[in-house]
């Protein structure tokens, strides 16, 4: 597995991207005073297709892989890459909350800390199905941070999925729709890229 070893403020400004969106919440000094050159199409669409990678936490193989279903399935190409990137365990732990960041998700899942329909995994790329339960493995529920997890209020979880704190247990009511995906992603663009 490869592993990311970049500074993820560095990252986040040269995609020009919130480093909140991530969840690293502190401030770049260096916001400022640098020219920037006219950048490409080639090279706008090539940001774009890292900032997808980057937000989802993907390695290129895993994101063609995902391109490659998208183009396969019916519908916009664009929009069911990203209903893929969203139905990954991962990001769906993400979404219920569970989890700060994806990174933190992921981690959480390749420690097989879940359960998906009663089964352990720990693929963090495991695609999720609509009517799914998610739940935290029995002998986990009474580590620090999932005690710690009950504890807290519920935060603003999508429609498309539901959690409850003190069975720490969740479910996938339906699929994400476009509509319901947050990120700042233009996915047309990633097309154009990999339809050249």
């Amino acid at each position: 597995m490869a592993i990311n070893r970049y500074h993820k403020l560095k990252r986040c400004r040269f995609l020009e991207m919130d480093p909140a969106s991530i969840g690293c919440f502190k401030k770049s000094i260096r916001t400022s005073g640098r020219k920037t050159k006219k950048i490409s199409e080639y090279g706008l669409q090539l940001r774009e297709k890292q900032r997808a990678k980057f937000i989802y936490c993907v390695s290129e193989k895993q994101f063609r892989h995902y391109y490659d279903m998208a183009e396969r399935m019916k519908g916009v190409t664009g929009e069911n890459m990203l209903i893929l990137l969203e139905r990954r365990l991962d990001n769906v732990i993400y979404r219920m909350g569970i989890a700060t960041t994806r990174l933190q998700a992921r981690q959480l899942v390749s420690h097989a800390q879940f359960t998906v329909n009663g089964k352990k995994v720990n693929i963090p790329s495991y695609l999720i199905k609509a009517g799914d339960v998610i739940a935290v493995r029995e002998n986990k529920k009474e580590n620090k941070y999932f005690t710690a997890i009950k504890e807290t209020k519920a935060t603003n979880v999508l429609k498309w999925v539901e959690f409850d704190r003190e069975k720490l247990e969740g479910k996938v009511l339906a699929l994400p729709t476009r509509e319901e995906i947050d990120s700042q992603i233009a996915e047309h663009m990633i097309v154009e890229l990999y339809s050249k």
